[in-house]
């Protein structure tokens, strides 16, 4: 019988214990966080206090700090709610839930590392007035971690918003809104190892002031984003992010698994740049990207091409291809260990994979 070995972590983590008791506790509780009555004030307590937690752990003041459904939501609200009337420019690897939601934003390149450009950022921010600038903080396929700070400090004197994606660099390397210079910053729960459905939207104090809300109606949220908000998945989003403070480092693992697959033949998609510490992007020459994933699949290795999609298409990675990466966009899996990986799990893993390779590149030769 076939191993079962999870390894799939950027499209979501496995729940946390710490962030399964508490959403467990949050449904325990009755009442509406509006109701003024007695089991709705232990609801809003309960609430609030997710909020300073959350705030605390990612460098922003509780009041700043506007909670969303995910980091798709996040994303959007910022995009929306602070970016209308300003040009807009984000980098060439973000996430189809900042691409989509700019769709006439100005491309900025990045390296064939996957590191954006920033003598490139300078000209485009000077070319024009104030912008809204998209770059994420690490990459979901290659992990790939940009200079965030580098960047604000740019749209700082050029009087630009800077936005942070942080879904994916969040609970895996140091993330603190204020400490990077970021504007705004989307979070999501399950990236975190919390449940589904709960995410936030980071702001600095100005940016606050002014977002619009995307959602209207019920004046939650201090009327930037109407709705109950969920507080099982809230709950376990403050949870887990206080558990991933104490994280091991999965580095050794991942590098590894790396080694492996190098033995194997693949190439590790950039590794000449600081990456975190849990993502591996692994590009086998000459074969494509899904029959790998169906490959480990049956080997009982769960990975993944690229970011997860709703309809699980695996399409070429756009990517590895502003990297610059040719054929190797349509040829390489993610590997990104989850909070609990073990080193039995790299073992079959690396088996696997070379297994995988021996046969599958005899076949394209």
């Amino acid at each position: 019988m076939p191993v079962h070995v999870y390894l799939d972590a950027n499209a979501t983590e496995p729940l946390r214990p710490e962030a399964r008791a508490a959403a467990l506790a949050a449904l325990d509780l009755t009442g509406n966080p509006a109701s003024v009555h007695g089991f709705g004030r232990a609801a809003r307590a309960m609430l609030e206090g997710a909020r300073e937690t959350i705030a605390a752990r990612f460098g922003t003041r509780p009041a700043d700090l506007v909670f969303t459904s995910g980091g798709t939501e996040a994303n959007t609200l910022a995009i929306s709610g602070l970016g209308a009337g300003r040009r807009r420019i984000a980098s060439a690897i973000e996430h189809a839930a900042v691409r989509e939601a700019a769709p006439d934003a100005t491309i900025l390149p990045v390296d064939r590392q996957g590191v954006a450009d920033l003598a490139r950022l300078a000209a485009l921010l000077a070319e024009g007035p104030p912008a809204f600038v998209a770059l994420m903080l690490a990459n979901n396929e290659t992990g790939v971690i940009q200079p965030v700070a580098e960047a604000a400090s740019l749209c700082r004197r050029f009087g630009a918003h800077l936005h942070v994606d942080a879904v994916q660099a969040a609970g895996r390397m140091p993330c603190d809104r204020a400490a990077l210079g970021a504007d705004s910053l989307a979070l999501s729960g399950h990236k975190l190892g919390g449940p589904a459905g709960a995410g936030a939207l980071l702001l600095a104090p100005e940016a606050a002031a002014r977002l619009a809300p995307l959602i209207i109606g019920g004046g939650q949220e201090r009327g930037r984003r109407g709705g109950t908000p969920p507080l099982p998945a809230i709950a376990g989003l403050a949870a887990a992010a206080t558990a991933t403070a104490s994280t091991i480092d999965l580095a050794p693992l991942r590098d590894a698994a790396e080694a492996a697959a190098i033995e194997a033949g693949a190439i590790v998609c950039g590794a000449g740049a600081g990456r975190l510490p849990n993502t591996t992007c692994l590009a086998l020459p000459g074969v494509k990207a899904e029959i790998q994933v169906i490959a480990l699949d049956l080997a009982g290795i769960a990975v993944s091409a690229g970011a997860a999609c709703s309809s699980g298409k695996i399409a070429r990675s756009h990517v590895l291809a502003a990297m610059g990466l040719g054929d190797l966009a349509g040829q390489a899996i993610r590997v990104s260990l989850p909070w609990n990986a073990t080193e039995a799990d790299i073992t079959a893993f690396a088996r696997a994979y070379q297994d995988m390779a021996a046969r599958l590149c005899r076949r394209a030769a």
